[in-house]
């Protein structure tokens, strides 16, 4: 199984090819060069390098969610062309079991962290004992916390990997460690390996149906939610007034 996949959840995106689940090659892509046409480029040299034409992709996998709202759709926008494009299966993959993936040692509680922003952090917890031949055993599922209620639920012998250590790293309790920092950051290779595994399962994703998962609603849509919750409270008071205005 020949599978190309795409990171796109961080400002500096990836991309790697795979054959039978074991990495051939990967390239970074430049921060200010992560769009569909850098991708496209990308693609084109990464395959040029290894020798594989776009017809012998079997496989497109990318991750969907959480992460960067833009960089989601990137990835999942042009992992889904690709599969259209030469019929090759498309997979979408969670963000953080990526990371519990590719992290080098085995920890029988692995927080995995990334930025959700406003003071907030998408988290899940994994066990990846099995080591990377297994997908990590999701003990908690991805959630959005505050940064302090997520600090204040690390235990003891707690591991935390991924790209929001950066900012707070220093905060950790002193009975919880960090992971090696070449691990904090996902990679394209280890989508591509969370992929294999699922296809080894008889997974994968319908392609007409596989979209972001953003596990929040974006800063725009809160801000017309509250607006419209705003002026529903408005009408009714203005309702209830002329009401007792009547009698």
């Amino acid at each position: 199984m020949r599978i190309l996949a795409l990171e796109t959840t961080e400002r500096v995106g990836s991309l790697a090819v795979l054959h039978e689940g074991e990495p051939v090659a990967e390239a970074r892509l430049p921060a200010e060069q992560r769009s569909a046409a850098s991708f496209a480029v990308g693609i084109e040299q990464l395959l040029r390098e290894v020798g594989w034409k776009i017809r012998d992709l079997q496989c497109v996998a990318t991750c969907v969610g959480p992460g960067s709202f833009t960089g989601l759709r990137i990835g999942v926008t042009a992992a889904k062309t690709l599969a259209y494009a030469t019929g090759a299966k498309v997979i979408g993959v969670n963000t953080l079991e990526v990371i519990a993936l590719g992290v080098g040692q085995k920890t029988p509680r692995l927080w995995t962290i990334l930025d959700a922003f406003r003071g907030q952090v998408f988290a899940a917890q994994f066990s990846n004992e099995a080591g990377p031949a297994e997908p990590p055993r999701t003990l908690v599922p991805t959630q959005i916390y505050e940064v302090a209620d997520w600090l204040n639920r690390l235990g003891p012998g707690d591991v935390v990997c991924g790209p929001m250590l950066e900012k707070l790293h220093a905060r950790l309790p002193a009975e919880v460690s960090a992971s090696e920092r070449d691990d904090w950051t996902p990679r394209a290779a280890w989508v591509g390996q969370r992929a294999w595994q699922r296809l080894a399962a008889g997974e994968s994703d319908d392609l007409w149906q596989l979209v972001p998962n953003y596990y929040r609603a974006s800063a725009a849509e809160e801000k017309a939610t509250e607006e419209k919750a705003a002026a529903e409270k408005a009408h009714q008071q203005a309702a209830t007034k002329s009401s007792a205005s009547d009698t």
